[in-house]
């Protein structure tokens, strides 16, 4: 069997990869050609492109670019055809990959989705591409399944896949004194800083991160740096800082946090599965913000409030984050009662989002889809 998959960014890639490594399993002379990152190489695909060509987010990003995105668009349906696949696996990635099912689909390939976009929160005059050119949709957020029921679609949920990623994670961490040794920190409490896989997200978001360090002198902080990123990517914004940048230990550094400020995302789902408080914030370009505003329709914007539907995590937008992480931040570190309330959410997050196996067990409907 020949599956081509599609991933846009770091996230994708991981559970990309997971879900690969779940089809192997059950199909072990499955190959795969891929857009994406290197967890899917690793797993075992043949990677035609990195989504580091492809990354582009916000209004003004995606119109300076245009002229790469659509030879992107080009370069992927000439691959396709090339290789001619017996499915399809888009994962996330909206403007891109419901381009790619369109085309797909009229081509008389089998589409599969695999992670949802936010279509409920901002475009949702695409759920119609969803409905010609998709058939199957694989959610990760349990009320997805009532939206898409609502536009006449059939969704499955199996449980959110960072379930999988965080239980595999368990495996491999360290205890705190091996941690500290390991990577010649101070024997001091850590507040972590996640602050997304994207350079523009670096850019706008780190600094303000950044900005509550010296508030917190018996604090140390850290920050788990992007895979998608280089180190050199960090380094304007953290010269002359006291922060450390580690990469590839993200949830070694969340293990042994006492706090995390981090960025919307995946990361907030990561951080709350492993049961650390933390203020999540996000900032986009003037422009986009401005321009892109009145076109959501969402009463949370972290994965953690969405999924719980309600406040569990403060979320600060756009503007003043300096100040208000550092207000939110007093509130976890010094309120212990604060504390404890979103600790006890996160337990009762826990048993909503599902146990692990997410990836196998999509793995199994795909293929019995495939395979009547």
């Amino acid at each position: 069997m020949r599956v081509f998959i599609i991933a846009g960014e770091a996230s994708g890639d991981l559970h990309a990869s997971n879900l690969m490594k779940s089809i192997r399993k059950l199909g072990p002379q499955t190959d795969f050609m891929c857009y994406g990152g290197d967890l899917m190489r690793e797993a075992g695909g043949t990677l035609a492109k990195h989504y580091r060509e492809m990354n582009f987010m916000g209004i003004w990003e995606v119109i300076k670019n245009y002229g790469k995105i659509r030879k992107n668009l080009a370069a992927c349906k000439a691959d396709i055809r090339l290789y001619r696949p017996d499915a399809l696996i888009l994962v996330d990635y909206a403007g891109f990959n419901l381009r790619i099912a369109e085309f797909a689909q009229k081509s008389g390939y089998r589409v599969f989705y695999y992670i949802s976009p936010k279509l409920w929160a901002w475009g949702k005059w695409r759920v119609k591409k969803v409905k010609k050119y998709v058939d199957r949709m694989f959610v990760n957020l349990p009320f997805e399944v009532d939206f898409y029921r609502d536009h006449g679609i059939t969704a499955e949920y199996y449980g959110n896949p960072v379930v999988d990623s965080v239980a595999e994670g368990m495996h491999r961490k360290t205890d705190r004194s091996s941690f500290l040794h390991q990577h010649g920190l101070e024997d001091k409490p850590i507040i972590a800083l996640l602050a997304g896989s994207r350079q523009q997200e670096i850019r706008l978001c780190l600094p303000e991160m950044l900005s509550i360090i010296k508030y917190y002198p018996a604090y140390q902080f850290i920050i788990a740096g992007a895979p998608s990123l280089p180190p050199e990517s960090y380094q304007p914004y953290t010269k002359g800082s006291p922060v450390r940048l580690l990469h590839g230990h993200t949830y070694e550094i969340l293990k042994h946090a006492d706090a995390a400020v981090v960025t919307s995302g995946t990361a907030t789902l990561e951080t709350a599965l492993h049961r650390i408080p933390q203020v999540v914030i996000y900032k986009t370009s003037a422009f986009t913000y401005f321009v892109g505003r009145p076109f959501v329709d969402i009463r949370f914007f972290s994965l953690v409030n969405l999924i719980m539907d309600r406040e569990v995590v403060k979320e600060i937008l756009q503007d003043n984050l300096a100040r208000d992480i550092r207000k939110e931040m007093d509130r976890i570190l010094y309120d212990p009662g604060y504390r404890q309330e979103m600790l006890d959410n996160y337990d009762r997050l826990i048993e909503k989002v599902g146990n692990p196996g997410v990836s196998d067990r999509v793995a199994q409907r795909i293929l019995a889809l495939l395979h009547p």
